[in-house]
């Protein structure tokens, strides 16, 4: 197991180091590892690219799909299905309402986070009640409140773009999916609902494994299932609210990610899933974000618009194969 663990850190240290390389500017290995190591530059502007500008963005590209990976594995132990994620079931565009309702009423940006957060709460536990029946949570019925909420939130989003007026076009780059506004002071908030949101899945992994064997059983083991999921939302809540706020609708992270590592595992044990997923959903986001920096370059391509160009497929391809299982 060791050895995934392995394959996925070095992939991520290889992945950014090309990604500090090139771009509209193309940077020798000799001034990344002077700039990162402190050496003599005879060009201090090499160094301002590397330090101020690639390698918060790298640093940033990676926490985002961390904390989109690993929320996206505890919701799909929530509502006991592989194919549930944040972006499709409207948590994700709840926290871009959230987020668009602190721009409209020019808040600071710490506000845009937690606006985020408090929409996607209420949104995730709005989902969460109409979707669950009395023996567990209608997958159907998931999807179906999942679309027709992104769907009127959509539509309150769009209202307040035309309240914005000439600024709607900032807006609209940002729903897309935007790494280039990462900064050192991003990266440190960022941290703390990473770290605190990643040990308290891990801490509760056993239980999390349970809820994917049905919630009679998980309850006749002594789980409080009710408590435990609506817990276990709204941490995925925050973290997703935060990961908007700062780079705005990134989608299909969160599915990608943990069925990929279900696939490679042909196991479900969160044990293995969340930490594995975490780390996946990080490099996975950092390709992207580096693809969609320097294949056009100096064009840039919006994130959203290259995990979904990846992440499309996969959901089709992950239908098409239950419905063969099925």
């Amino acid at each position: 197991m060791w050895k995934i663990y392995l394959v996925l850190i070095i992939f991520i240290i290889v992945i950014a180091f090309l990604s500090l390389k090139i771009g509209t500017v193309d940077i020798s290995a000799k001034d990344i590892f002077r700039s990162l190591f402190w050496g003599k530059m005879r060009d201090e502007s090499i160094k301002s690219i590397i330090i101020d500008v690639r390698l918060p963005r790298i640093i940033m590209a990676v926490l985002i799909g961390m904390l989109l990976a690993s929320s996206g594995a505890v919701v799909q132990s929530v509502f006991q299905n592989p194919l549930a994620d944040p972006y499709i079931i409207g948590i994700s565009a709840s926290a871009t309402l959230g987020a668009v309702i602190a721009y409209v009423f020019n808040f600071p940006d710490v506000m845009y986070g937690i606006c985020g957060f408090v929409v996607s709460v209420i949104v995730a536990l709005i989902i969460f009640r109409i979707s669950r029946s009395r023996t567990k949570t209608d997958v159907a019925v998931l999807l179906i409140v999942g679309i027709a909420i992104s769907s009127f939130l959509g539509a309150f989003t769009s209202f307040s773009m035309y309240l914005i007026g000439q600024d709607s076009f900032r807006i609209v780059t940002w729903m897309m999916g935007y790494m280039g506004s990462a900064s050192w002071l991003k990266i440190g908030v960022l941290m703390i609902p990473l770290v605190v949101s990643v040990v308290y899945f891990y801490l509760k992994r056993y239980e999390m494994d349970l809820l994917m064997s049905g919630d009679e059983e998980a309850h006749s083991l002594g789980v409080n299932v009710d408590e435990l999921k609506r817990n276990l939302l709204i941490v995925s809540a925050l973290i997703v609210g935060f990961s908007v706020a700062f780079t705005g609708m990134i989608g299909f992270v969160g599915l990608i990610a943990p069925h990929t590592v279900r696939i490679v595992l042909k196991s479900g044990s969160n044990t293995r899933l969340l930490p594995l997923a975490t780390l996946g959903g990080g490099l996975f986001l950092l390709i992207c974000d580096t693809i969609g920096r320097t294949i056009l370059a100096p064009t840039e391509i919006p994130i959203g618009v290259v995990t979904s160009f990846f992440g499309a497929p996969f959901f089709l391809y992950l239908a098409m194969r239950r419905k063969k299982g099925g």
